[in-house]
Formats: C-alpha cells, structure tokens, sequence
C-alpha cells in the first residue's frame, strides 16, 4: 500500500506541472494536449467495452463532447474558471479518499466496494472548501454566467455549483467503476504508475465538465 501510495505522489509531482504548462500556454497547445488525452482516454474505453459494442459507442461519442467542453470552457471562459472545475473534482475525488480511509463506515455501493458514505461527505467538504478558496484567491468570471443559472448571491451561487459538479464527479467516478466491474478489470490502464490509466484519473471530469460547460453556457 505504501508503495503505491508513493507511485501516486510521484506521478503527480511530474503529471501536475506539465498538465499546468499546456492549460495555460492555451492555444493550439491546449489543443493538442486535450487531443492526445482524447485519443489514450478513447483507446482505454474501447479497450473496457470491447464485448459491448453499443456501449463502446456511445461512449466514444460521450467521450468526444466531453473534450470540447473541456475545450469551450478554456477557450471561452477562461483558464481560471476551467481550473475551478478542475479543483472541484481534484479535492473531490481527495475528500472522498481521506474521508472513506478514516472513518470508514457503511459501503455506497456494490459496484465500487471501496465507496463509502463518509468518503461522499467528505469529498462534498473538500469541494466546498476548494471551491471557496479558488475564488477568495483568484478573480474568476464564473460569476457572469452564474447568474444566468440561479439568482442569488455569489457566495450561494458558487456553492450551488460546487455541489451540482462534485456530485456528477462521484457520480462520474461510480459509472466507471460499473463499466470497470463489467470488465473484471481494476484499473483501465497501466500508463500512470500507482494511478492506472488515464480514464481512471479522469473518470469524475469527463462527466462534470460538460455538465459545468453546459451550466455555464446553455
């Protein structure tokens, strides 16, 4: 477990900073680091789903929308509003692990046997508090397009979304694991040591930015 634990922080001391350069170069550089993400994250679905065709599909095309929102939002919002997201998912996806490692408790779900209820809370608090740092610390133009969603003030607004995107990223990270279990696999990939693959890292923001691009922007 140790070990493990290691692989993970040293992958992400290199994975970190060269995802940063790319998302805030912008540009075709952006471009260009979302379309080999698209093509590993493709392949690795194909890979999952290669006894169900409907769902290799469908989910290519999910996949595809996924990545030009991630796209739109960069390009149309901003780079501090897509790392807000980002961050929502990130300390999500962290609250969920420490919370679920330390207090344990009853099981979410069968399909991911390592969920549990206090690891949702946990990652909700972590979500909340990230989101509330970001934006006490980063001027963003979240708040436009907020508005358009729910009427009320920043602080509601903000929280409102926090929760709507760090729920679709639980929910993201469970539908995964359902495909994975279909699969008799447990991870989706060996590209990132002590990580997996590419989707298992990425697995809660392919589902919460759409959803935040659509928010946002429809």
């Amino acid at each position: 477990m140790e070990k493990e634990l290691q692989k993970r922080i040293y992958s992400s001391i290199i994975i970190i900073p060269f995802s940063l350069f790319f998302l805030i170069k912008g540009s075709i550089f952006f471009t260009f680091f979302l379309s080999i993400l698209f093509l590993v994250t493709s392949y690795e679905w194909i890979i999952l789903c290669k006894k169900n065709p409907i769902g290799k599909i469908l989910g290519i095309i999910f996949l595809l929308f996924s990545f030009y929102s991630a796209h739109q939002i960069r390009d149309l919002l901003g780079i501090n509003s897509f790392i807000l997201v980002i961050f929502i998912c990130v300390f999500t996806d962290t609250g969920g692990y420490i919370f679920g490692k330390f207090f344990k408790g009853p099981k979410l779900i069968k399909i991911s046997p390592n969920k549990t209820y206090a690891g949702v809370l946990g990652g909700f608090l972590l979500a909340i508090i990230s989101g509330l740092v970001f934006e006490n610390f980063y001027s963003t133009d979240i708040h436009t397009y907020l508005e358009i969603f729910i009427s009320h003030s920043v602080e509601t607004q903000l929280l409102i979304f926090v929760l709507i995107i760090s729920l679709v990223s639980q929910i993201g990270d469970l539908i995964v694991s359902y495909f994975k279990r279909l699969a008799k696999v447990k991870d989706t990939g060996k590209i990132i040591p002590g990580h997996g693959g590419i989707l298992d890292r990425i697995d809660g923001l392919i589902f919460a930015i759409p959803i935040s691009y659509l928010i946002l922007i429809l």
